[in-house]
């Protein structure tokens, strides 16, 4: 853990804990407010970002260092957006807004920007005019112990175990909502009863009530949806640089509204993939170390880090399922970072682990091994040298091999939609024919069942789209 504070000769007073308030951002508006209700109900009260727009962009831009990555300018600009308004709009002073607030942010090092960001946000608030602005860093990629030099944020295992809970109720409805959108008669509908489930789960959280019976109390809502499933829309799934397929907001030109609204199926990556794959590398890295070890000693460090991994690991998977078989979601699984890591290693060298790692290629791969998706698309901030030397060098390498995968990569760099999504569409096109004629190659009964439009029908079948696995059912059973 590690505290940085962007000061200068002159001392400041800051505020003690019980008057300093937190902001926090960066995620989709539904994690953030749920992690918010996690956080207070451990006594960590904070506010959460407004979502990104194109405003913190050229915020980001205007007084942050010249040729950055957008999510750098995204980030750090919003940050700026929002304590102008506090400056501005709500007409809190300058001295007291830098004496009570305090972002705080991930950090971590590796081969792209992300190492950069403490240093980008010193240089943007000092320019902006918030020269002593507080910013308290974590490791990203750290594990559940990491420690406070100072009691600003009190990142204990507690307050680790029920933001991970809360991360995986935030997925979870994130999952609905792309598998549901799409289907939807009543347009809106669909956000609107999430809406309520995610109300309910922020007061359970709030109150520390059961989770898991308002997780069931969410089916009665969810059931009550009007949904035509029969309707061949082709999958795609967004991966790529963490931030940029993560963000819903104009970080990444709103890539999942646009390919819903384009008439597709979005498959996205859920959070909780981050922290599975953070447990993996320390897997991973321990078994490395564990077979330098000649010596024949038993290292009690070790052995209780082993456990601790694997606890963890375990008891993730969990709950994932006891909270999707709780509110209804079927058919999904979280990734299989064994089996990702075992497709991948001939393609991608696994000990150069910056960015996503080895995970873009591996998505790739299965997509293409398990035909779970038409499209696959990487989205990364321009320059990304994680990203863009994994989409632009091995995966043409896997793109060759298999000639039937649909990939495209793409970049964003802020201000440069129209390109983005003409790019898209030609490749969403290609991924339209899939899907119709994967859905030809069945013939619908005349009257076709009811059930089969409910929420958490899910039958198995040896295709792609949703229409297209409930026609061969329905043949199937005929």
């Amino acid at each position: 853990m590690s505290i940085n504070y962007n000061l200068d000769s002159k001392q400041i007073e800051y505020a003690p804990k019980s008057e300093t308030i937190l902001l926090f951002g960066g995620l989709t508006l539904t994690r953030e407010r749920i992690l918010q209700a996690a956080a207070a109900s451990v006594g960590e009260e904070y506010i959460f970002l407004p979502n990104a727009t194109y405003r913190s962009y050229e915020l980001g831009k205007m007084y942050g260092n010249k040729a950055q990555c957008s999510p750098t300018y995204f980030t750090v600009g919003n940050l700026i957006k929002y304590l102008i308004y506090l400056r501005d709009e709500k007409k809190i002073p300058t001295k007291e807004i830098i004496r009570r607030y305090v972002h705080v942010t991930a950090n971590g090092c590796g081969p792209c920007r992300f190492g950069m960001y403490i240093t980008e946000y010193k240089k943007a608030l000092r320019d902006a005019g918030f020269d002593g602005f507080r910013v308290v860093s974590f490791e990203h990629n750290g594990n559940i112990f990491q420690e406070a030099q100072e009691q600003i944020v009190k990142f204990s295992p507690k307050f680790f175990i029920i933001l991970t809970k809360a991360a995986i109720i935030a997925d979870i409805l994130t999952i609905l909502g792309d598998k549901l959108r799409p289907y939807e008669l009543n347009k809106g509908e669909v956000d609107k009863v999430l809406k309520r489930c995610e109300d309910k789960i922020v007061e359970a959280l709030k109150n520390r009530r059961s989770l898991i019976r308002e997780l069931y109390s969410c089916r009665k809502e969810l059931e009550k949806l009007s949904l035509n499933r029969v309707v061949p829309k082709p999958k795609v799934m967004v991966m790529g640089e963490f931030w940029a397929a993560m963000t819903r907001s104009d970080g990444n030109y709103q890539i999942h509204k646009f390919l819903e609204e384009q008439g597709a199926e979005v498959i996205s990556q859920p959070l909780i993939n981050r922290i599975l794959l953070n447990i993996w590398e320390a897997e991973y890295l321990r078994e490395q170390k564990e077979g330098l070890d000649s010596k024949g000693l038993v290292d009690f460090s070790e052995a209780k880090k082993k456990t601790l991994i694997l606890g963890a690991k375990y008891s993730i998977r969990a709950t994932f399922n006891l909270y999707a078989k709780a509110i209804g979601l079927k058919g999904y699984e979280l990734a299989n970072m064994d089996y990702l890591y075992k497709i991948a290693k001939d393609y991608y060298p696994v000990d150069s682990n910056g960015g996503e790692g080895h995970l873009e290629v591996a998505h790739l791969l299965e997509a293409i091994k398990h035909k779970s998706a038409h499209l696959v698309v990487s989205v990364k901030p321009f320059g990304c040298m994680p990203s863009s030397g994994v989409s632009d060098g091995i995966q043409s390498l896997v793109t060759s091999k298999f000639k039937d995968a649909n990939f495209i990569s793409l970049e964003t760099s802020g201000d440069g939609a129209v390109n983005f999504y003409s790019r898209l569409q030609m490749a969403l096109f290609k991924a339209k024919q899939s899907a119709k004629e994967e859905f030809s190659k069945f013939k619908l009964p005349s009257s076709i069942p009811s059930f089969v439009n409910r929420y958490n029908f899910e039958p198995k079948a040896p295709c792609i789209s949703t229409a297209a696995k409930i026609a061969f059912y329905l043949e199937q059973r005929r």
